[in-house]
């Protein structure tokens, strides 16, 4: 049965997409360029261009990331669940995922995106939590799983490539659990300081 117009187009797309992937993720969004995607993937830069308008949407397209789903394992769960990601974030990430953590500080677009599954996280982690402030913890956490993953894949830190996941999430329990529980109430006990009782 032979390939219809739409599937040949659906096949093309996904090959400038995969390219684009690949080479956003090693150079960044100011680096990459549309003919060097274009020959990548073994197209002219002209149908790059008519497929997806421009490097912005082309961009856009390809650092596309779903949010994960979250469980309802309460607050030992989530912080399991949390450092349980650790050995995909110490291996090999997608290619979109990569792009847009490389090029989100000097791209705005980039940016938004990396603020978009950011946000998702961070929501999905302040309905778990107990305490008053749970967004801002719930930003916290996270941040500190974004710095993980930016030490590990970017910066290429010798003390953070050498430390098996198992390590990394050992040193990070107590933190995460910190930040994850809410603070009990003071019992008051400088009333009774003061007054001798």
């Amino acid at each position: 049965m032979s390939e219809t117009r739409a599937e040949r187009r659906r096949r093309t797309e996904e090959r400038i997409l995969g390219a684009a992937r690949a080479l956003f993720a090693e150079l960044g969004f100011e680096r990459a360029t549309i003919r060097a995607v274009a020959k990548a993937a073994g197209v002219d830069p002209a149908l790059v261009m008519q497929y997806f308008g421009s490097k912005q949407e082309l961009f856009q397209q390809a650092v596309r990331v779903t949010p994960a789903v979250r469980s309802e394992a309460g607050v030992d769960g989530l912080v399991e669940e949390l450092l349980s990601t650790l050995s995909v974030k110490m291996g090999e990430l997608p290619q979109g995922t990569l792009a847009m953590m490389r090029s989100m500080l000097t791209h705005p677009e980039a940016a938004a995106s990396a603020r978009f599954v950011l946000k998702a996280q961070i929501d999905r982690l302040e309905e778990a939590l107990p305490a008053a402030d749970a967004r801002l913890r719930a930003a916290l956490m996270t941040m500190v799983m974004l710095g993980v993953t930016i030490g590990h894949q970017l910066l290429e830190l010798d003390e953070l490539r050498s430390a098996p996941p198992e390590e990394i999430a050992a040193a990070l329990r107590p933190a995460l659990r910190a930040l994850a529980e809410a603070e009990k109430p003071a019992d008051e006990p400088a009333d009774e300081l003061i007054t001798g009782q």
